[in-house]
């Protein structure tokens, strides 16, 4: 009971910091919509990379990963992980100084809904609007997978009731983000994104020691069924969705193969990232184009190391306390275990705040992406043009709270695994925005009919795949967002070589966005 006591110390400190920052940037950030939406532009590159990562990674890093890891074994955690870094890789490399550049030269767009408007000089705003409720429905999901994440935290460590703690954990991290905007935002996903990652060092190197190292964590993985094969996948036998235990030593099926059409799929994680707003709207706030090379190095790296240190935790999970969780959810506090088993508790209570960190640096990036959606992109700039800024505000104050009580509702609907949950709504952000960001940036052809049917496209190939056509099985079975990604392309090309090319203003800014410094 003391132990628990102390535990809960460290990470009511650690929330405590999270308000605090609020609080200081509640005044620098609610200046204007610039100053509340995108910081004015001022990211450095420290504050850019390791908060983009940490919104992006989210609970999904330090449960959903090694959860996965833990159950199934290597195979489909390590092709998650490397399509998602050479994703990271080629995001930053590519997309950021573009979209930097041209964000601020298309009227100084500050949210990506109204880049995609002002790009194709899209005077009705249809882009705008479709792009804005692409983002309601999609980010409202991922809202709620946060705070799944904080939900089972507290319900695994101190059998608090799940619901009350979802609400309170939705609660703390709305009033943080509607005080400070995104400058609170940028800070508390620098600080989370900085903690995510030393507790995942921590508790993979303890982990890694206390196993015997290579030789004895592999000794105690040798006898599951394709547990550690790249191109393998183990099978639990399982009654009722529980792993069977005999003889103190959890009971696996022959391993099921993982081939090519399952890495691919796997591995099409990465093609998430281009379409990803809380990290697009990272690009758009960095301070100078010339700060993107050190950010790239920082993200990649940062990116390498919590990936690779996740992954390692399930299996070292597995081979130290082989049948202590049984089933696919509850494999996803594999990371909670192993720091209450190696750490004493008030620090177990830090490093544990690893998780909060990464559902909550995710979670307040959604929330304040879906209020400007709503209360920039659609109230002010289609329903009423000529609203206040305080007004607008105003509204992005209200959606936030509503997109709270959905994510909430979400929460304790019943589906507790933060790794279906999140990729489902990867899925329809990466298929809707991703190939028209990349068109966007990278060809000048690209024509407005192109931009809507390929937006609509993508997001409506998710819905479809992942609803009917997956269930035939086989190659279809493949991830909803490789098909729908590489359809959207396909329309995006098609559609804008049938239609009238773009005008000499439009093809005038696509030019500059190359070779502008900001």
């Amino acid at each position: 009971m003391a132990g628990n006591v102390q535990t809960l110390i460290g990470i009511c400190g650690y929330l405590v910091i999270m308000i605090v920052i609020g609080f200081w940037y509640a005044r620098r950030s609610n200046t204007d919509l610039e100053g509340y939406y995108l910081a004015k532009r001022s990211f450095g590159p420290w504050v850019a990379s390791l908060s983009a990562e940490a919104s992006d990674m989210s609970g999904w890093l330090l449960m959903g990963l090694p959860g996965v890891a833990y159950f199934t074994g290597v195979a489909e955690a390590f092709w998650t992980a490397i399509g998602l870094f050479i994703g990271t890789c080629i995001n930053w490399t590519f997309v950021a100084k573009r979209l930097r550049a041209y964000s601020q030269i298309t009227d100084n767009a500050i949210t990506l809904p109204e880049f995609f408007s002002k790009r194709f000089h899209d005077k009705k705003r249809i882009l705008l609007a479709i792009a804005a409720v692409i983002s309601l429905l999609f980010f409202s999901i991922y809202v709620g997978a946060q705070f799944i994440t904080f939900g089972k935290l507290f319900n695994y460590i101190f059998n608090i009731n799940m619901t009350a703690m979802v609400i309170l954990g939705a609660f703390i991290v709305m009033f943080y983000t509607l005080l400070g905007g995104f400058w609170a935002v940028g800070m508390t996903d620098l600080i989370q994104g900085l903690l995510m990652v030393s507790a995942l060092v921590l508790v993979f190197l303890f982990g890694f020691f206390h196993a015997g190292g290579i030789s004895g964590i592999a000794e105690n993985l040798k006898n599951f069924p394709s547990f550690t094969e790249f191109f393998g996948i183990a099978v639990p036998q399982t009654v009722d969705g529980v792993q069977q235990v005999s003889g103190g030593k959890p009971l696996f099926g022959p391993g099921a193969g993982f081939g090519f059409i399952t890495i691919i799929s796997t591995m099409a994680w990465g093609l998430g990232y281009f379409g990803m707003p809380q990290v697009l709207v990272r690009f758009m706030a960095i301070k100078k184009t010339s700060m993107v090379r050190k950010s790239v190095i920082i993200a990649v790296v940062w990116c390498f190391i919590a990936q690779f240190t996740a992954v390692c935790i399930g299996l070292i999970g597995r081979a130290i306390m082989p049948t202590a969780l049984s089933t696919a959810s509850s494999a996803e506090n594999i990371f909670i275990l192993l720091g209450q088993s190696f750490f004493p508790p008030l620090l177990a209570g830090i490093i544990i705040s690893g998780i909060l960190a990464a559902s909550m640096s995710s979670a307040d990036s959604y929330m304040l992406i879906v209020s400007s959606s709503l209360a920039n992109d659609i109230f002010k700039d289609v329903i009423k043009k000529n609203a206040s800024e305080d007004l607008v505000m105003w509204v992005g104050r209200i959606t936030m709270l509503l997109v709270t009580i959905f994510g909430v509702l979400i929460a304790i609907s019943g589906n507790q695994s933060i790794f279906r949950v999140v990729s489902y709504a990867w899925a329809g952000l990466g298929a809707s925005f991703g190939p028209l960001v990349l068109f966007s940036l990278f060809w000048k052809r690209t024509t407005f009919p192109a931009a809507v049917a390929g937006m609509l496209t993508g997001g409506s190939v998710v819905l479809i795949w992942k609803n009917l056509i997956s269930k035939i099985g086989g190659a279809f079975s493949v991830y909803e967002l490789l098909p729908a990604f590489v359809i959207s392309c396909i329309v995006i090309v098609i559609v804008s070589l049938l239609t009238k090319k773009p005008s000499a203003d439009i093809e005038r800014e696509f030019e500059a966005a190359k070779i502008t410094e900001f």
